[in-house]
């Protein structure tokens, strides 16, 4: 209940300061936000982002200025289809014309752009850029409620296409800024925030280890076809 009244006061706050973008209302998502372009840049400048090769970011829409920024740079971007139904798609900018890399941006885009890949063929990921409803200065976060990031990140790592020491980033408007939220065991913690105006560097949290599975509804693994695999041979390892 307490990540809900995160998620319900920082959504109405960024209605409320004027902030907030299409797709509006924010309510329910991984809210847009004026300044979403000047996180972006800050993140393209770090250590992290000129290091990386292939980033890995969320699909929702104040990420859209991290997908374009990641192609523009001539990194391969790693996108999660939305709610991860259609596994994870493979943007390789070599590939896509530079005049299409805006499109490949956005969802919709994407799909058009991107090849679907099953994950024991991605490529070893450098960089995972989360979205975020609230975030706290010492680097846990919320979304919007549906644990997709987690789920992704635990994916990833079961193909070992990740580890504990991947950097794990988010961008987000100050105002998404929370003092406190509480820590749950699957809880994916970020080592950086970029706002629309600083730059906060998180103390080491711990990552979860993988995917806990008697957490999990039955209604939402049967939606994904890489959980129920990924349950098939975890009960075929223990067998």
């Amino acid at each position: 209940m307490e990540k809900k009244r995160i998620r319900e006061r920082v959504w109405k706050l960024l209605e409320e300061r004027g902030v907030a973008r299409f797709p509006k209302p924010v309510y329910g998502r991984i809210p847009n936000f004026e300044g979403a372009e000047a996180a972006a840049e800050l993140l393209r400048r770090s250590e992290e982002y000129l290091h990386a090769e292939v980033v890995k970011v969320n699909p929702d829409a104040p990420q859209r200025a991290v997908r374009r920024a990641v192609l523009t740079d001539g990194r391969v971007l790693v996108m999660p289809t939305p709610r991860i139904v259609k596994g994870f798609l493979v943007l390789d900018p070599s590939r896509i014309p530079q005049r299409a890399y805006a499109e490949a941006s956005t969802i919709e885009g994407a799909f058009n752009y991107g090849v679907p890949t099953h994950p024991r063929s991605l490529p070893d990921i450098d960089l995972i850029v989360a979205g975020s409803v609230a975030v706290t200065p010492d680097g846990w976060r919320v979304g919007k409620g549906e644990g997709f990031s987690e789920l992704e990140y635990a994916i990833l790592k079961s193909y070992g296409k990740c580890n504990d020491l991947t950097p794990v980033v988010t961008t987000v408007h100050d105002l998404q800024l929370v003092e406190k939220i509480p820590a749950e065991p699957y809880d994916l913690p970020v080592n950086k925030i970029y706002t629309n105006t600083r730059i906060i560097k998180c103390p080491p949290q711990p990552r979860p280890h993988g995917i806990i599975w008697g957490l999990l509804e039955e209604e939402k693994v049967a939606s994904i076809p890489l959980l129920r695999e990924l349950r098939s041979m975890s009960s075929q390892s223990r067998s």
